[in-house]
């Protein structure tokens, strides 16, 4: 498993931040972003997209697996930085981890990379650490329909 220093998590969850100030959320006003690292270095950014039909909104995670899946940079997926929160103040409220639909789309690019990538969570009290399998154990993936 690869393991990554202080500097890259923050650096990463600075770019989820800066991700977050693109969100479109004017029905909530909260505002998500990630910031998915892959293996070749590349950092793939994603920001929520509301609707006013609310089923159509999209999560920041979903965005930037969206962008993987349909672009040549697959591959392994590292790790994943969340962090939420209202306009301009992203991760300096409670912490925010990626619901179980995100959780799902996050295991999909996963398994197809064969990882268990770092799963890092900001908020007002620090930044929580964890790995995919953590948050969705026994998950159901490419593999179960083979």
């Amino acid at each position: 498993m690869t393991s990554f220093s202080t500097e890259q998590r923050d650096a990463l969850l600075a770019t989820a931040r800066e991700a977050a100030s693109r969100a479109y959320a004017p029905y909530s006003k909260f505002h998500v972003g990630a910031a998915l690292l892959m293996a070749d270095g590349s950092v793939v950014t994603g920001a929520n997209v509301e609707n006013a039909s609310y089923g159509l909104s999209l999560c920041a995670e979903t965005v930037a697996v969206a962008s993987i899946l349909s672009s040549e940079t697959r591959g392994r997926l590292e790790a994943v930085a969340v962090t939420g929160g209202a306009p301009g103040a992203p991760g300096e409220g409670d912490t925010v981890s990626p619901c179980g639909r995100c959780r799902q789309i996050l295991n999909e690019i996963a398994q197809l990379g064969g990882t268990d990538p770092l799963v890092w969570c900001d908020g007002k009290d620090g930044v929580i650490e964890m790995r995919l399998s953590e948050l969705l154990p026994h998950a159901f993936g490419p593999a179960n329909l083979l």
